[in-house]
């Protein structure tokens, strides 16, 4: 039996279940990496405002030839970002870097004490705003996830 190359999530959405992360690629090689990864197949790019190549991957990604449709994007919010004007702050700067209109999926990088809650709150804004497509968190431990939970 073959396993589907996507799997849905609960809004909806459909994510490649193999992506290229881009974590330790150095900002001026980013563009090309991801170019030749969407090339050779990839349609999931992940990256985050810690990563430092958000540029990279949202210019590799605007030029293309793939409809952007196509190409899930996610970034992650990083830990000194948290809290929910900082949260929001922070995924307009990460929007700008990438030069996207729609951020595919943004996550919460770490569960961040006493910031977390309010972070999420704010992933939930920019989800209701329709800003991101889907939102999520990375890095999260059971106790973690039960707390979010409970609020979310």
């Amino acid at each position: 039996m073959m396993q589907s190359t996507v799997v849905q999530l609960n809004n909806g959405m459909f994510l490649p279940r193999v992506g290229l992360g881009v974590y330790q690629i150095p900002p001026n090689a980013t563009q090309h990496a991801v170019t030749q990864a969407i090339d050779i197949g990839y349609r999931h790019i992940d990256t985050a405002t810690l990563y430092g190549n958000e540029a990279g991957v949202g210019q590799a990604v605007r030029q293309s030839y793939i409809p952007r449709a196509e190409i899930v994007v996610t970034t992650k919010l990083w830990n000194q970002d948290q809290g929910y004007d900082k949260t929001l702050k922070a995924f307009e700067q990460s929007r700008r870097l990438l030069g996207l209109d729609v951020v595919d999926l943004y996550l919460l990088h770490w569960p961040v004490p006493r910031l977390r809650l309010a972070s999420w709150q704010a992933l939930e804004t920019l989800y209701q705003e329709g800003k991101v497509r889907a939102i999520g968190v990375s890095n999260f431990m059971i106790p973690h996830l039960q707390e979010l939970f409970a609020h979310a």
